[in-house]
């Protein structure tokens, strides 16, 4: 079973992960591609985005466990670059947007599950200020408009949206693996 977790920046993804991981170490856990850039900054950009989205599909690609777990996939680095895009007023590149499409497509088959953390009310995480929570809310509708479209994540994948407490999170993830 492959697993992605996608959704904004602080929306629980790394407390899902490490419950799910806790309860599951037969389970390869592929970290946030953030940690894994040397020269990341905290401040967004379209370069970051890219080169974490180039990454992720890489992972997930030459990952040969068969139990995998991983925080953020491509369709999350699209939805961030779609989100940068519209709240700077510049539209992505049309070759960039093709050829970052075309990663995400080809990664996305090789997941079998896509759960979805959303922002919700209910599931309120508290952020500070400077968590960029224009661009968190943004991503947010983005990345859930995204799931919606066949062409990106394809007829195989089953995605699910997922929300509650951690420990309903983790509940869900696991009915899932049934």
């Amino acid at each position: 079973m492959r697993i992605v977790v996608s959704g904004t920046h602080a929306s629980g993804k790394s407390t899902l992960i490490s419950d799910f991981a806790l309860r599951h170490p037969g389970f390869t856990v592929l970290p946030d591609p953030f940690e894994l850039l040397d020269d990341a900054s905290d401040s967004p950009s379209a370069a970051m985005f890219t080169a974490q989205l180039r990454l992720s599909a890489d992972r997930l690609a030459e990952e040969t466990a068969t139990n995998v777990i991983a925080e953020r996939g491509p369709l999350d680095f699209l939805a961030y670059l779609l989100a940068l895009a519209e709240l700077s007023g510049r539209p992505l590149d049309d070759g960039i947007r093709e050829q970052v499409i075309a990663l995400v497509v080809a990664a996305m088959r090789t997941v079998d599950v896509l759960v979805v953390l959303p922002l919700t009310a209910r599931d309120a995480i508290h952020v500070s200020d400077d968590e960029h929570l224009e661009l968190r809310e943004t991503m947010n509708d983005v990345l859930l408009d995204l799931i919606d479209d066949p062409d990106l994540v394809g007829g195989h994948l089953l995605v699910r949206e997922i929300t509650g407490t951690p420990e309903e999170r983790v509940a869900a993830v696991e009915a899932l693996l049934r």
